[in-house]
C-alpha cells in the first residue's frame, strides 16, 4: 500500500513535468537516508574482494526503480502495478533454475494465467494500445530486474548481515545517483504545486522498499515474500480507481469498464502468484 500510494503522488508529479530523473533520484536519496537506520542491526561484513555484491544488487535496484517510474509515467498506476506483480513468477523461476529442480505443472499455468491478466489489462487501451504497450513491456523489465535483485538479496545477505549488507547497498544506490545529478529538476523539486507530493511520494517508496528487502534479507523465502507483496496490483487498481474519482486523471483517466477490466486482470494476476507459491 505504501508504495501504490507513492506511485500515485509520483503520477500526478510526472503531469506536472517532473521526470523519472528526478523522481529516482530523490527516492533512491531517501533509500540511502532510511536504510542508514539498520546499520544498528549488525553484521560480520564481508573482505573488499566481494563488494562487487553490493554493487550489482545497487544497480539491478536502480534500474527496477527507473523502469517503474517510466511506466508510470508512460501509463498508470492501475496497469503498471499488476504487471509488476508477476514479478514472484521470475522470483520462482530463478530459484528452480539455482536449485537445477524440474518445472512443476502449476509455475506453467501460473505463467499462462500471468499472460492472461496481462492481456485482460491491455485490452483496455482503446485508442491508446501502443502506450498501454509500453507500460507493459516497461513494467515487465522492471519486474525482471527486481526478481534477480530478490533472489541475490536472498543469496548473499546471510554471509554479511542485513545490518551491513543492505546499508552498503543503498548508500551505493545513494552515491551513484549524484552521477546523473545534471538532469535531476531542482526547480521542480521546490516548486509549490508539486514539492510535498513528490517528496512524500518518493519518501513513501523508499520506505516500502525497506518493509520487502528487510524481509528477504532477514527470512529469505523470496517467492513466499514476493506472493504478499503482489497484491499491489489489486491496491494499484483499486487505489487509481478511487484516486481517479477524488481528483480526476486528465485524458490519463479510464472509465469505470476499463477499470472493471483492469481490475479481473489484477485478480488473475493474484491468481498466478497464489499458483506460484504452490509451485514452490
Amino acid at each position: 500500500m505504501l508504495l501504490v500510494s507513492g506511485l500515485l503522488l509520483i503520477q500526478r508529479c510526472a503531469a506536472h513535468g517532473v521526470t523519472p530523473w528526478t523522481t529516482t533520484f530523490l527516492a533512491n536519496q531517501w533509500a540511502a537516508l532510511l536504510f542508514s537506520a539498520l546499520w544498528f542491526f549488525g553484521g560480520s561484513g564481508q573482505p573488499l574482494a566481494l563488494f562487487y555484491q553490493p554493487l550489482i544488487i545497487a544497480s539491478l535496484f536502480m534500474l527496477g526503480l527507473g523502469l517503474t517510474f517510466t511506466a508510470v509515467e508512460v501509463g498508470d498506476v492501475s496497469i503498471a502495478t499488476p504487471v509488476l506483480g508477476i514479478k514472484v513468477i521470475f522470483v520462482a523461476l530463478l530459484s528452480i533454475a539455482i536449485n537445477d529442480t524440474i518445472l512443476p505443472e502449476s509455475l506453467w499455468l501460473a505463467a499462462i494465467l500471468a499472460t492472461i491478466g496481462i492481456g485482460c489489462i491491455q485490452w483496455t487501451g482503446g485508442g491508446q494500445h501502443r502506450r498501454i504497450l509500453l507500460t507493459i513491456s516497461l513494467a515487465i523489465c522492471a519486474s525482471i530486474s527486481f526478481a534477480t535483485f530478490d533472489i541475490l538479496v536472498q543469496r548473499w545477505s546471510p554471509a554479511w548481515g542485513a545490518g551491513r549488507f543492505l546499508p552498503y547497498v543503498y548508500w551505493t544506490v545513494g552515491a551513484v545517483s549524484w552521477f546523473w545529478a545534471p538532469k535531476v529538476q531542482w526547480k521542480k523539486i521546490l516548486a509549490p504545486e508539486v514539492r510535498t507530493q513528490l517528496l512524500l511520494g518518493t519518501m513513501l517508496v523508499g520506505g516500502q522498499a525497506i518493509c520487502i528487502v528487510l524481509a528477504l534479507a532477514i527470512y529469505g523465502d523470496a517467492v513466499r515474500v514476493n506472493i504478499v507483496y503482489a497484491l499491489r496490483g489489486l491496491w494499484g487498481v483499486l487505489f487509481a480507481w478511487t484516486a481517479a474519482k477524488i481528483w480526476g486523471a486528465g485524458n490519463k483517466r479510464a472509465t469505470n469498464r476499463q477499470m472493471l477490466i483492469r481490475l479481473t486482470g489484477a485478480l488473475i494476476l493474484t491468481a498466478a502468484v497464489i499458483l506460484a507459491l504452490l509451485a514452490n
